[in-house]
């Protein structure tokens, strides 16, 4: 009895599966974009386009202000000096409150580096009495190096160079290198020039 009441239940279980299923998929059409989608334009969906340093030709002081001195070389020194150095990168200073293409700030302060200084302090021993017992004469020998690393707090001053966009006020390059402060005052000078001279060698940047 038990087994014929299964068969009957799995043979109701079976026409169940094989009827329709009330759950039907369809599809419909996407909406129409709005109007204005047409005239957005997502610049974060594109990577930028490169700038062109190419239509970069002149200059001025940010805010109109010159570098500040310092009691290592006064600002306009270092203005003549950055001056010369952008020149010389085809970039021109434009004066009397005219439109320049770039904004340009220097800067210049000291800090302090850790410089290592490694030096071998060798010993050793030579010598001795020959087999003859007659005199001294050559025998056995040995010589060995130490380093010591030495660590020494030094002075270096640094020369910074900034750029902007006159146009977006955006920086757009920037550069910086060091010099020694050791020296005359004209060694000095000769040094920043070089620091300087080397902070804007890398523009326009390739």
């Amino acid at each position: 009895m038990k087994r014929r009441l299964g068969l009957i239940a799995l043979c109701l279980g079976l026409g169940a599966c094989q009827g329709s299923n009330p759950y039907v998929a369809s599809s419909r059409p996407l909406p129409p974009a709005p109007p204005q989608a047409a005239k957005t334009f997502d610049r974060s969906a594109y990577p930028a386009a490169p700038r062109d340093f190419a239509r970069y030709r002149s200059w001025a002081w940010l805010d109109g202000q010159m570098p500040n001195g310092s009691a290592w070389a006064d600002s306009a020194q270092i203005a003549e000096i950055v001056s010369n150095a952008l020149d010389q990168r085809g970039l021109r200073p434009l004066h009397d409150q005219q439109t320049a293409d770039l904004l340009v700030s220097a800067d210049l302060h000291q800090e302090t580096r850790l410089q290592q200084v490694q030096d071998d302090y060798g010993y050793g021993a030579y010598g001795g009495y020959n087999r003859y017992g007659n005199g001294y004469g050559s025998g056995v020998g040995m010589y060995n190096t130490v380093p010591i690393v030495r660590t020494y707090q030094i002075q270096v001053l640094v020369v910074r160079v900034d750029l902007y966009d006159a146009g977006s006020g955006q920086p757009v390059w920037s550069a910086s290198a060091e010099t020694s402060v050791n020296g005359s005052e004209r060694e000095r000078g000769d040094a920043l020039r070089e620091a300087v001279e080397k902070a804007v060698a890398a523009y326009p940047p390739s």
